[in-house]
């Protein structure tokens, strides 16, 4: 659905709203937390290769210009997640592919994808 939604330049939210499609951790922090959200190194590994490496001083936007802009649309509450994307390296996946997700101070989030079967 993304390759339609990025031919027709439909922003990718509704291609990235699937059930089960958002993995968020493996920890929730606080801002006070992180001394400089905007200098974590982000990285992401395709059964254990290298896809994406970058820092979060490279996204578009800061993140206190992303929540002026979005608190202007959505209403915001305590434990509400803001996606702000990733950098170049995006790819296919398979079942049987292990994706791991790391940013600094925060830790690594790994998951195995799988194939439902479909339940009829």
């Amino acid at each position: 659905m993304q390759v339609k939604d990025i031919i027709s330049k439909l922003p990718w939210f509704r291609s990235k709203s699937f059930d089960s499609f958002a993995p968020i951790g493996p920890r929730i922090v606080s801002h006070l937390e992180i001394e400089d959200p905007h200098n974590l190194h982000i990285e992401l590994k395709a059964n254990r290769e290298t896809k994406q490496s970058s820092n979060t001083k490279h996204l578009l936007f800061k993140i206190p210009e992303l929540m002026e802009y979005i608190t202007k649309i959505f209403t915001m509450e305590a434990g509400d997640i803001v996606a702000t994307g990733t950098p170049g390296g995006i790819g296919p996946i398979k079942p049987g592919d292990l994706i791991e997700a790391s940013i600094d101070k925060i830790g690594t989030l790994s998951n195995k994808v799988i194939l439902e079967e479909k339940v009829n």
